[in-house]
């Protein structure tokens, strides 16, 4: 498998002292986690809908970060790639590589936008006429 991207979970000191570890590649990312039992999830990035980024201060301090991935994959949900070298740049990567992707599967999203200020001009507060 080619990864263009490959990182551990980092812990004290930004040192990759875990056994979790995280691999990108084009189309899907890749979460393994676990030492004598061992769990891989995997997302294809076609799924993911929004990437965002996370810097505690201690984290800034260590140069690691976290980045969360809201994903309409039914088996991992919304998830986080905690504490990585880089972070920055690896949202960067993942978004460019979700976009390309998305567009590959010709996957498309809509937003319902809803306004919580709308009248209900056939109502009182009450909810009588």
């Amino acid at each position: 498998m080619d990864y263009i991207w490959q990182d551990r979970k980092r812990t004290l000191f930004g040192l990759p002292i875990s056994f979790t570890k995280y691999g990108l590649t084009e189309e899907r990312l890749f979460i393994e986690r676990g030492f004598f039992s061992k769990k891989e999830d995997e997302v294809r990035l076609y799924r993911i809908t929004d990437v965002s980024l996370t810097r505690s201060f201690l984290q800034r301090i260590f140069g690691v970060g976290t980045v969360h991935c809201c994903s309409g994959d039914k088996t991992l949900g919304n998830f986080d790639i905690l504490s990585i070298k880089k972070p920055r740049e690896v949202k960067e990567l993942l978004s460019q590589n979700v976009e390309a992707q998305r567009d590959a599967k010709r996957v498309t999203s809509r937003e319902h936008i809803h306004d919580e200020r709308e009248i209900d001009y056939d109502h009182d507060e009450y909810g009588e006429i």
